[in-house]
């Protein structure tokens, strides 16, 4: 284990936090894999358990305007021409406050070419007897007001089987239509009668889903989840509270080398290219922080 990484433990849970990142890079349920993870140096593959801040998803050109000032974000998908998952997923997160079964890190945003604000952000995972708790904070410790989005971006892991062969349970009722060449919002539809309804669960076959949903539908708690069964009868749940309206579901599929290995499953505070269409998009003043949980644990059938 290298120096910028940290253990936490809870009963039969076992994860890693890493500073690159912000990300979760492990986290265990009696020693069954709960989430895709990735080595100890090096790049992150694919976005892995990082945080996406101050934008989720594609930034279209990575240009934007904000309060009549336009902006403009490097464009790091090259070959679809967007800016992606924001500006701290490659960022050497700070340890703030590390416990046997917690850890909080943190980062911060400054202003320039590509962004008006200057942002804290943390974030915390904690196991308890129920999964993993994690938090994100972003806080605006600047003098302009900003605009703010983000989400987690863990792949779960049902068990064994292959991707194909898993249960999925997605409470989403609409999902945004994205064009084939850059995966950019084209329009909403509705899931009854299509391929993505799995409001109900099935069998996930050979769906491929890189769309974001929403119309989510809670449960009597409040709180909306997505659920994966292995034939085996093992699974895992992820699930979040109210301050993500939206949710991008992605079965991780890759023209080349190792493909579906998981499904990506990201609650996003707004949809892709918010920042340009304005669509949920927060206002953070100054002074203003911004917080919101979810929670991945093991289930069975």
């Amino acid at each position: 284990m290298t120096r910028t990484e940290h253990r936490i433990n809870f009963g039969p849970y076992t994860a890693i936090a890493t500073a690159r990142g912000g990300a979760l890079r492990e986290l265990r349920h009696e020693g069954r894999d709960l989430v895709i993870g990735f080595g100890a140096d090096g790049e992150i593959p694919d976005y892995r358990g990082v945080i996406c801040a101050p934008w989720p998803n594609r930034l279209a050109d990575g240009r934007y305007s904000f309060e009549g000032k336009d902006f403009q974000a490097v464009v790091n998908e090259e070959e679809r021409g967007t800016a992606l998952h924001g500006l701290v997923f490659r960022a050497e997160w700070e340890l703030q406050e590390h416990t046997a079964s917690s850890v909080r890190l943190g980062t911060r945003i400054e202003p320039g070419d590509g962004y008006p604000g200057c942002l804290d952000v943390s974030v915390d995972y904690e196991l308890r007897a129920d999964g993993l708790h994690s938090t994100v904070r972003a806080e605006n410790v600047g003098v302009d007001a900003a605009p703010y989005g983000v989400c987690p971006h863990p792949y779960l892991v049902a068990g064994p089987a292959p991707l194909d062969e898993w249960t999925v349970q997605i409470p989403a009722t609409e999902f945004m239509e994205a064009s084939a060449d850059r995966l950019l919002p084209r329009g909403m539809a509705g899931v009854e009668g299509h391929a993505f309804d799995f409001r109900t669960g099935k069998t996930l076959g050979a769906v491929e889903i890189d769309h974001a949903f929403t119309g989510l539908i809670p449960g009597p708690d409040g709180l909306a989840a997505v659920r994966v069964h292995d034939p085996s009868g093992t699974g895992v749940e992820l699930e979040w509270d109210g301050a993500w309206p939206w949710l991008q579901i992605h079965t991780a599929d890759k023209p080349a080398g190792p493909s579906r290995l998981g499904l990506a499953v990201e609650p996003m505070t707004c949809p892709p290219d918010a920042f340009n269409s304005g669509t949920d998009v927060l206002r953070l003043a100054p002074g203003e922080s911004h917080e919101a949980g979810w929670t991945i644990r093991a289930i069975s059938s």
